[in-house]
């Protein structure tokens, strides 16, 4: 990344974020932020922007653990804030898939899921009002139940698998059907993470620390519209080596050294370096210069610049 303190600025329905490869890595990653790479960051960055997450309320998490790829998830209550707010939506039900004592198998509204029977799965319908029929989805517990790497089930599917599963569900159902409000979202119940760990409790970013990184980015903004070298040494040469004439009109701009000249300014100060070079040539009594001389092509340094930087 060429340059990691960047600033980017958007607008959710809870106000502006501002976020940068900095702010990323020091409030909103979970797990180890030395493991996550530059494009991990700019992806987090990327998804939070288009979709309007505003990370530091949870809506958004980026996760990281050793050396595996990071996930990207939403907060648990995201879609279905989004979806009361979406105009196409009218509405959505879920619930789990049991298989009663008698073998048979029920699709029940909510998770309640008695002792005697055992849980396959959950389901979704979601409404759209321009459709006649609903979109319906089914999901099995035992594809999504996620477990650690020695065989254990994660806290929360282990204790509440009714829950996990029917979230599932639903969240897939309102990707499918409607993509242009879930469009690159997943839940953490979905993906494989252990979701008991992530913190709820919203994020307080030091305004302090956002406001450094808003002046050092000021700054380099500032320095990438200063003039180059090679241009520099141009105005001299329209100055035909006379460094007095340089020096009266940067003088007249404010302009200490040629080094600082903006590129705003550099035209004009180009025109009034050669006009002046005409007057002096006139006051001398000498040809008048034309205005379409050839600028000498080699480095010429500048008196009053640093020997390192005419170098």
């Amino acid at each position: 990344m060429e340059n990691k303190r960047w600033l980017v600025k958007y607008e959710t329905d809870t106000g502006e974020v501002t976020l940068s490869y900095d702010i990323v890595k020091k409030y909103l990653v979970s797990g180890d932020p030395s493991k996550v790479t530059d494009q991990e960051v700019m992806m987090f960055i990327n998804l939070c922007k288009y979709q309007k997450l505003n990370p530091f309320l949870r809506e958004a998490y980026l996760i990281k653990f050793g050396n595996e790829p990071a996930t990207l998830v939403t907060g648990k209550e995201t879609f279905t804030k989004r979806a009361a707010k979406s105009k196409l939506c009218a509405g959505y039900e879920a619930g789990v898939i049991v298989q009663k004592e008698n073998g048979e198998m029920e699709y029940r509204k909510g998770t309640l899921v008695a002792p005697n029977e055992i849980l396959i799965g959950g389901w979704a319908k979601v409404y759209r009002k321009d459709w006649n029929v609903p979109l319906e989805t089914s999901v099995s517990l035992q594809e999504y139940q996620r477990k650690t790497k020695d065989g254990r089930i994660f806290s929360n599917w282990a204790n509440m698998p009714a829950t996990m599963i029917r979230k599932v569900a639903l969240v897939q159902a309102l990707r499918e059907a409607l993509p242009e409000e879930f469009q690159g979202l997943y839940s953490p119940e979905e993906m494989p993470v252990d979701d008991s760990k992530l913190e709820e409790k919203p994020i307080e970013v030091n305004y302090t620390v956002e406001k450094e990184q808003q002046e050092e980015t000021k700054e380099e903004s500032i320095e990438k519209q200063k003039i180059s070298l090679a241009q520099a040494k141009r105005m001299f040469a329209i100055a035909q080596g006379d460094k007095d004439i340089v020096r009266q009109i940067l003088d007249k701009y404010g302009y200490e050294h040629s080094k600082d000249v903006t590129k705003e300014d550099y035209d004009k100060i180009c025109a009034e370096i050669e006009q002046a070079v005409k007057q002096k040539a006139q006051g001398e009594q000498q040809e008048p210069i034309d205005a379409d001389f050839t600028v000498i092509e080699e480095d010429i340094p500048l008196p009053w610049d640093d020997k390192s930087e005419a170098d």
